[in-house]
């Protein structure tokens, strides 16, 4: 077929020449703009990529919330660009770039050299010249061995190994002006497009984030469509960094770290216990008011749980293992399989539920060393976790109920959200259906409450859908805590039933959730809030008498 079918945003259904680009549509309609993209059937694409195959089309400018995606991915490589010719493009091997949460980072590795600290705002020099270079950007597709061939005469390592992984037949080189690197894109027609950026900080990181690898230098930066909004994220940042948890923590008597006692793992001075007492106490009165029965359950459990409930095939990288009488043992990183033996302790009937089991429970998962943060990325928290066990008619009531709670909780500390359905990853268990009817209940309840939402793709929990609510601070920033999350799968593995109103075992459905999530992290997210200066019910010192 020579020709291919647009269906575009107003509905309108166009028949181009099969191969014809976005930019090429935007000209026979004559639309006038900050066009910097488009979106392709669902997928980010380039004005200058050919479209080969019917579908659906819209056009992203500035002021759309997808655009970062292409302006931010661009600016990595303007960067990237920039470092090559300040050092010399024999002396830098170049990791990866990808765009991150408000902003960007690029990895690399200077032979016979370093970047420092020093050297950003010379970068940045070197990146505005790119920029007012207004170089055109090319989307190159290549053979697989082609671009390994390039990229082993260019002395890439870290490409060709990406390369050398990848399944695909051909691949995708970006070339803007002497530049040339591997990348799926989205990227801007050219380098002149968005000139709003700053470079904020250096670090190491180790190559693909394992330490067996060599540690290359990480740049981090941003960048907005207006000057504006970068200088009012740069006064986010500055504030922020007067409420770091980190540094008010220490100083105000609340917790310590010490990583080379027990790194990840934090120390709560009696006036920081104080403050995660008060956090339980609030919340376990509401839980007990709507219902919920509290419960405490094992630290460490038989491996052969974890194997059976799935979590050692899509979580055991991330778990904590010992050995006693020749039986392995497995620290919990969950609470639910602990929550299902108490619900099987015993035949339950329809009229029982919906049961709802909560737990203030110690989980100890692992993160690399160069990811842990303070509070907010730690080994070891306290999850206010629930699991409410129901029937499928039961679904929308009980996630109505579990919302409302998150209202009158983050109404308490001043917190507005938002709400987010993430669906099955890639890594997943179970079969498309039971997950498709999953979503679909999750679907259901929100539509039905009537609460605005996004849809996430590919994010849910490996074992079923969620939504995920991320609170708003009081500077602006946006911080996942609470989540609730369906799962038909976890009873069909533990053969969870209830008895039916005719005699008959029918499966329960499982609810879980959790409102703050890690009560460490919200300690932290509270810190950094108030300024240190929690409300009179939290603080831990609330009168202080003064001498005259």
């Amino acid at each position: 077929m020579d020709e291919v079918r647009i269906k575009l945003e107003n509905g309108d259904l166009r028949t181009y020449r099969k191969g014809i680009k976005p930019l090429d549509v935007l000209e026979d309609l004559e639309i006038n703009g900050e066009v910097i993209g488009a979106v392709f059937n669902g997928e980010l694409w380039d004005l200058m990529r050919p479209i080969e195959e019917d579908g659906e089309l819209e056009f992203v400018d500035l002021n759309d919330s997808r655009a970062p995606n292409f302006y931010r991915h661009t600016m990595a490589h303007i960067m990237a660009q920039a470092v090559m010719r300040i050092f010399g493009e024999d002396k830098v091997r170049l990791g990866i770039g990808p765009v991150i949460e408000n902003g960007f980072y690029y990895d690399f590795e200077i032979l016979d050299g370093s970047i420092k600290e020093e050297d950003l705002p010379k970068i940045e020099e070197e990146m505005y010249r790119i920029v007012k270079e207004n170089l055109p950007i090319e989307r190159i597709v290549v053979k697989r061995d082609e671009a390994i061939k390039i990229m082993k005469e260019k002395g890439q390592i870290y490409k060709v190994e990406l390369l050398e992984e990848m399944n695909d037949e051909e691949v995708t080189l970006y070339k803007q002006g002497e530049f040339l690197d591997l990348c799926r894109g989205p990227h801007l027609p050219s380098t002149g497009v968005v000139r709003h950026f700053k470079l904020l900080s250096i670090s190491g990181a180790y190559w693909r984030g394992d330490e067996r690898n060599p540690m290359l230098q990480r740049i981090y930066g941003t960048a907005f469509a207006k000057e504006e909004d970068l200088k009012n994220y740069l006064k986010m940042l500055e504030e922020a960094s007067k409420r770091d948890h980190r540094k008010l923590g220490p100083k105000l008597d609340l917790f310590i770290l010490e990583p080379s006692v027990t790194p990840g793992m934090p120390f709560f001075l009696p006036k920081g216990t104080i403050v995660m007492n008060e956090l339980m106490r609030f919340s376990r009165e509401l839980h007990l008011e709507r219902g919920y029965v509290e419960v405490i359950t094992p630290l460490i459990m038989n491996e052969a749980l974890w194997r059976r409930s799935g979590h050692w095939d899509h979580f055991k990288d991330n778990m904590y293992f010992t050995q006693k009488e020749d039986v392995n043992f497995a620290v919990k990183p969950m609470n639910c399989p602990g929550h299902i033996i108490i619900f099987k302790r015993k035949p339950v009937s329809y009229r029982d539920l919906p049961m709802r089991i909560f737990e203030f429970g110690k989980v100890h998962r692992y993160e690399r060393s160069g990811v842990l943060h303070g509070l907010l990325r730690v080994r070891a928290f306290t999850q206010d976790d629930a699991h409410i066990f129901c029937t499928e008619e039961q679904i929308e009531e009980e996630v109505k109920g579990i919302i409302d709670l998150i209202d009158t909780i983050y109404e308490q500390f001043g917190f507005t959200y938002r709400a987010e359905l993430c669906t099955m990853p890639e890594d997943h268990m179970g079969d498309e259906e039971t997950w498709n009817k999953a979503t679909e209940a999750l679907k259901n309840a929100l539509d039905k409450i009537g609460l605005d939402y996004r849809i996430s793709e590919g994010e849910g929990a490996f074992y079923g859908p969620k939504i995920d609510f991320h609170v708003k601070d009081s500077i602006g920033r946006e911080w996942q805590c609470a989540t609730v999350q369906l799962d038909f799968l976890m009873p069909e593995r533990f053969d969870v039933n209830y008895i039916g109103p005719d005699g008959k075992e029918k499966r329960v459905v499982m609810i879980h959730r959790a409102i703050y999530g890690s009560l460490e992290r919200f300690f932290g997210i509270l810190i950094e809030h108030y300024a240190g200066a929690f409300p009179t019910w939290l603080s831990p010192v609330q009168v202080v008498v003064i001498p005259i």
